[in-house]
Order: structure tokens, then sequence, then C-alpha cells
């Protein structure tokens, strides 16, 4: 799987990659979408998406600002070859912030494999990771908007590591990928940068013992 990832200019400057299988675009590249004026046709950000993926024919996940009647979430757009699959929000609003909650955690089946989305600050709640790897994802990409102070790569690396699959990583001028043993395998500040990615899917048994976690046999039917 050959992954680029742009991560300065905005999308609609970008003319397309047909080398790669995923182009992956942080927020700054789409910016603000309201669904209202998707709707009317006054605006076509998520079209130019869709356009993109179809103009390289390949898969297209996109960070963006999104409104639904004053409702503001941080929120990811996939797309396949001309069509949108969906667009993922984030689960988890932290403080109070001016960004709400999204409805739940998406995983996107393609042609390239099972894409899971890690919307910004998710990165922060390993549960989401988790979820993704349960579910059978074969990597999981995580959208951010600028990086602090390398927080975030530490957690794509733990991420990688505690839950088994690859975890690349989209922000404002960096772009890094972490292999399941939790070791860096890439990282650039430059846009666009090249990655291939290997499909790893390594499984173990893990026993431990649990105290007084039973349940009692039934002798009476």
């Amino acid at each position: 799987m050959r992954i680029c990832f742009v991560t300065s200019g905005n999308l609609s400057n970008f003319r397309g990659e047909r080398e790669a299988d995923l182009l992956l675009f942080p927020f700054h590249a789409l910016g603000e979408v309201s669904y209202e004026r998707e709707l009317k046709g006054e605006t076509s950000l998520f079209e130019d998406v869709a356009i993109l993926s179809k103009t390289g024919q390949n898969i297209v996940v996109c960070g963006c600002y999104t409104d639904a009647r004053g409702m503001r979430r941080k929120s990811v757009v996939v797309a396949e070859r001309g069509r949108i699959l969906g667009v993922s929000d984030m689960v988890n609003r932290i403080d109070g912030s001016e960004y709400r909650s999204g409805a739940g955690v998406k995983l996107f089946d393609t042609k390239a494999g099972k894409l899971g989305v890690v919307v910004a600050e998710d990165l922060y709640f390993p549960h989401v990771l988790e979820t993704l790897s349960l579910c059978g994802a074969d990597v999981a990409l995580c959208i951010f908007e600028e990086l602090n102070e390398g927080l975030e790569l530490n957690l794509t690396r733990a991420g990688a590591f505690f839950f088994g699959i690859p975890v690349c990583l989209c922000a404002y001028g960096y772009a890094q990928v972490a292999d399941p043993s939790g070791k860096l395998r890439f990282s650039s500040p430059k846009s666009p940068c090249m990655f291939d990615l290997q499909r790893e899917q390594e499984y173990h048994v893990v026993e431990t013992r649990k105290r007084g976690f039973f349940l009692r046999r039934r002798t009476e039917y």
C-alpha cells in the first residue's frame, strides 16, 4: 500500500497522484465545510475530494471542520475512485471545546484494505485505536492539526504497539508511520512525501490470570 502524505497546501491546488493508493491531507487542506451549503450547491468541497480520488483512481482521506446547523465538529472525509465513502467525526470532546463529539468510530472497507480513521485528539484516547484493531482494521490513519511538542509522535508508536496495527499520522507540516512493534518506520516534514506500507497481521495467544472471575455450573435442568 503506497501512501502519499500531503502536509501543506490546499486540496484544491493538489493535482493528484496516480502512483499512490492513499492520499492523506490534514485539516487545513479543506478547511470549513457547511453541510447546509453543500446540500444547496453553494459549495462543492466534498465533491472536490471525490473528484481528486477519481482523477488518481485512489483513496483520499482529508480532514475538515464540518458545520451542521451550528454544530461544529472535527471530521475526516473519505473518498474512493470518485465516490464519497463517508465522514468520520471526532468522538471525544475535551473540556467543553467548541468542536462537538460525533456519533462513533468508523472503519472503511476499501480496495486498499480496511482503513480505520482516528480524528485529531481521538489519538489521546487509547480505546479508539483498540476499537479499530478489534474490528479488523489493517491500518489506522490519524489526521491531525498541528503537533503538540511531539506528544502525538509518542502516542502513535505506543498505540501501534499496544493494539498491533500500523498507525499513520498526517499533521500540518509532518508525517509519520509506526509499525506494530512500536518502531518508527517513516517520518518526514516534506510535502508531498511517500511511504510503502507492508501489511502485517501477526497474532499471539495471550493468557492472564484473574482473581474471582468465574461462572457457576448449573447442576439442575
